[in-house]
């Protein structure tokens, strides 16, 4: 079994690398990732001081940092990457 690839308008061969975990101890809940997906597949969520999960918007969400929601959704373009001043994300190709 390959690996999916796709291709480009220009006529290139394209693997697109889908998101599989990001590091919840790097990220700093910066948002940046979440402006630049398109496809509603990110998510923030808060953690309060004794590290038990809590609506990011609570007022007792002391840590908010981003997590994957809609997995399913993800296209592979990396743009969340790119844009993580902290490097937290790790994708992989999806086989085929």
């Amino acid at each position: 079994m390959g690996v999916i690839t796709g291709i480009t308008r220009g006529r290139q061969v394209w693997t697109p690398r889908f998101v599989q975990e990001i590091d919840q101890k790097k990220c700093i809940g910066c948002g940046r990732c979440f402006k630049v997906c398109t496809r509603n597949v990110l998510g923030m969520i808060g953690f309060d001081e004794d590290g038990e999960v809590v609506d990011a918007q609570d007022d007792e969400a002391e840590r908010k940092v981003m997590s994957i929601q809609n997995g399913d959704l993800c296209i592979g373009c990396g743009s969340c990457a790119k844009v993580c001043p902290k490097g937290c994300y790790s994708h992989a190709p999806l086989e085929g």
